[in-house]
């Protein structure tokens, strides 16, 4: 069994927030050997939140899921909606097996105790679980006083899931390979989004499945050139043109019900919408701030079928940032 060096803990908590991500364009490409497939994605981080606090504890990483769910949303909207059940508190959190990952390759003995609380949907496809580990890195290197290198951090974020890596740097970004390599893409305009949260999650590897039975495995990814030109446009409308996602044909196969949420959203009068991610959350671009709330509005009171919550964010935002440190 390996020692590690006594390491003395100088802060006694440390906070981290971190954000959700909307995939504005997911391009999936083929079936690699290593079973992952190849993307073309452009990531946007967007202002809902989890918060993660970490706090010297007994030897190991013990993760307790703070209920219920608070609100981590910038605009004030109530995150109640948002489900906690599910989400496991063992090795299998990616914040849990985050810290380990750090803790072993800094040679430091973990001892520390995580509190979550979740404002993310939960397999919701905006990368909850992901932005867990992230914010895990984050705190676990101030906790330890690693000053850790942002490259290593991003190697360790790559190691535990795709989606890691940019939760760590947020804003938008164009991310290739699995999704890991990412390439910071940098525009002015600040986007308003309303999101539709499924009651009940949709497993990411079933959607992926399912969009090698529509397609094959061998088919090529669409290109985000589109929404990459469109971000650097004032007008919203050019965005809501150049949405794209490629899981949605087969998100919608698993839950066709969604048709119909994105139908509500765009009666609701968002300008377009589109499945997040692996779905089973929609999210609906709005004109401004005032826009994103009527929508919201509408669709609350239109009480789709399988909607448990509506909430307004906007984008794009930081990553995985600190908010306390004692």
């Amino acid at each position: 069994m390996e020692e590690y060096p006594l390491t003395v803990q100088s802060r006694s908590v440390v906070r981290v927030r971190v954000p959700a991500k909307i995939n504005l364009h997911l391009g999936v490409g083929p079936l690699r050997d290593d079973n992952f497939h190849d993307l073309a994605t452009v990531f946007h981080a967007v202002s809902l939140s989890d918060e993660l606090t970490l706090e010297p504890g007994p030897p190991g990483v013990r993760l307790i899921l703070d209920e219920p769910a608070v609100d981590l949303s910038a605009e004030g909207a109530p995150t109640d909606g948002i489900r906690t059940d599910g989400v496991p508190t063992d090795a299998r959190n990616l914040a849990v097996r985050a810290l380990y990952a750090l803790a072993d390759a800094a040679k430091v003995e973990p001892a520390v105790t995580i509190r979550l609380r979740k404002g993310i949907p939960v397999a919701g496809g905006m990368a909850g679980g992901s932005a867990d580990a992230a914010a895990a890195l984050v705190a676990g290197d101030a906790l330890w006083n690693l000053a850790t290198p942002a490259e290593r951090l991003h190697t360790i974020a790559a190691d535990l899931g795709s989606d890691v890596p940019f939760a760590l740097h947020g804003g938008d970004a164009l991310g290739t390979g699995r999704g890991e390599r990412l390439t910071p893409l940098t525009h002015p305009y600040r986007r308003h989004w309303v999101l539709a949260v499924a009651g009940k999650g949709l497993s990411t590897p079933a959607v992926y499945a399912e969009t090698d039975r529509l397609r094959g495995t061998d088919a090529d990814a669409s290109d985000p050139a589109a929404v990459i030109k469109a971000l650097d446009d004032p007008d919203p409308a050019a965005l809501a043109d150049a949405l794209c996602n490629d899981l949605q044909a087969a998100t919608l196969s698993l839950r066709p019900e969604l048709a119909d949420v994105l139908t509500a959203g765009t009666a609701a009068g968002a300008l377009a919408g589109i499945v997040s991610g692996s779905g089973p959350t929609c999210a609906f671009l709005a004109v401004d701030a005032d826009h994103s709330a009527q929508i919201a509005d509408r669709l609350r009171a239109a009480a789709v079928p399988g909607v448990s919550a509506v909430l307004v964010a906007h984008g794009s935002v930081d990553g995985a940032r600190l908010t306390v440190e004692d």
